[in-house]
């Protein structure tokens, strides 16, 4: 697991054995996760979409606490996965990054609590699947447009977004923020210091990953 630029997000490029038969990888590690970011992961919901070529879902997030993290990697097919910092008070708000999900090298995206996420097809069938630290609650569900021009999220050529009514009515970055839609930075780093906290203490909580 890798870094990404935006504090608090992750890529994993598995090793993939293959052979006569086919593929095999391990798309999650519990140890290896838990050292990077010092908690383990909590599972609470899993999800799995299935999207047409254009597909665009997101920019989606969760209040803050306890938001929800989640840990994405694509089965079959093809995505563009983005994780955007929309946390107030961040060195990096406003920012994103893009990785290539797929299913020939079996990448996945961690994003923790806070950070917005959004993906789109780029073939047809494509089917993401993903882990979530909390389940879905309607009341605590926020979405930003994937489209802001302040954003500028650079999405594929050639294809045309297909978005879900919901999320073609989100408003811009901006409105959410004069709205106070957006979670603040310090309070996404309390959570996961409290999170630490729960898994090792004192020690824990002192200190979170970066």
């Amino acid at each position: 697991m890798e870094p990404l630029g935006i504090e608090g997000a992750w890529v994993d490029t598995p090793q993939v054995f293959a052979d006569r038969r086919g593929r095999f990888h391990e798309w999650f590690k519990a140890d290896r996760f838990r050292g990077l970011t010092g908690h383990p992961l909590r599972l609470e919901q899993a999800n799995c979409s299935k999207s047409g070529r254009g597909t665009l879902r997101g920019i989606h997030y969760a209040a803050v606490p306890p938001g929800q993290a989640k840990y994405v990697t694509c089965v079959s097919g093809a995505v563009l996965d983005v994780v955007v910092d929309i946390r107030t008070g961040s060195p990096t708000f406003g920012t994103w990054e893009a990785v290539r999900l797929d299913d020939r090298e079996h990448r996945a995206v961690y994003l923790s609590e806070g950070l917005g996420h959004a993906f789109m097809a780029l073939e047809e069938g494509s089917v993401v699947v993903y882990l979530c630290s909390e389940g879905y609650a309607p009341d605590r569900e926020f979405g930003i447009h994937p489209l802001d021009p302040v954003l500028a999220i650079p999405w594929p050529d050639g294809l045309t977004p297909e978005l879900s009514d919901k999320d073609a009515a989100a408003p811009t970055l901006t409105d959410a923020g004069l709205r106070g839609l957006l979670p603040s930075y310090e309070e996404c780093v309390a959570h996961r210091r409290r999170l630490q906290w729960e898994t090792h203490g004192t020690q824990g909580a002192t200190c979170v990953s970066s």
